[in-house]
């Protein structure tokens, strides 16, 4: 995927200065790029029996919505607290300096499940930990594998989801 890897602008010091931070934004303006990348995961996952495809709060929804359509799937969203308009299950999990949470409808999945959980960047780890224990602990269902446009690899996000036995796909790596 070296046209997406291309496609993706560094935009030094955001959100705050000493952040190189991979803008995302090019690669979904893109329709070449965007389809490929779309095509290549739909090629990834067509024989997987996706029952859903969950996506994470704001730019997940993209590519999980793009994906549950070309796979025929349900689409699943986790977004943070107070977003959801019916009964939520709450995931709070730690930041550097404080806490934050992710929510979804205790309804969304049922036990047995193929999810397909999606974001758009593997950085830290914490969000995509969090969104892996709200579906694992409260439905039961099967992540089938977690996928990511980019990682950020010297951020060591992957070692946040040791133990949880879920598969990582991530498109490019930095």
């Amino acid at each position: 995927m070296e046209a997406l890897k291309q496609a993706i602008r560094d935009i030094p010091d955001f959100p705050k200065e000493g952040i190189l931070f991979k803008d995302i934004t090019p690669a979904l303006e893109d329709r070449v790029v965007f389809r490929k990348m779309i095509d290549a995961l739909r090629a990834r996952y067509k024989d997987q029996k996706i029952d859903a495809v969950a996506g994470i709060e704001a730019r997940g929804f993209v590519m999980a919505s793009a994906l549950a359509y070309v796979l025929g799937a349900g689409l699943v969203l986790i977004r943070k607290p107070g977003k959801l308009p019916y009964q939520t299950h709450r995931k709070t999990y730690a930041l550097e300096y404080g806490t934050d949470a992710m929510e979804i409808h205790v309804d969304s999945l049922k036990t047995g499940q193929n999810v397909l959980l999606v974001d758009d960047v593997l950085a830290t780890g914490g969000t995509i930990a969090a969104a892996v224990d709200l579906i694992q602990s409260n439905f039961k269902a099967n992540i089938v594998e977690v996928a990511f446009m980019v990682e950020l690899d010297f951020l060591k996000g992957r070692e946040k989801l040791k133990g949880t036995n879920v598969l990582i796909h991530s498109m490019v790596n930095f």
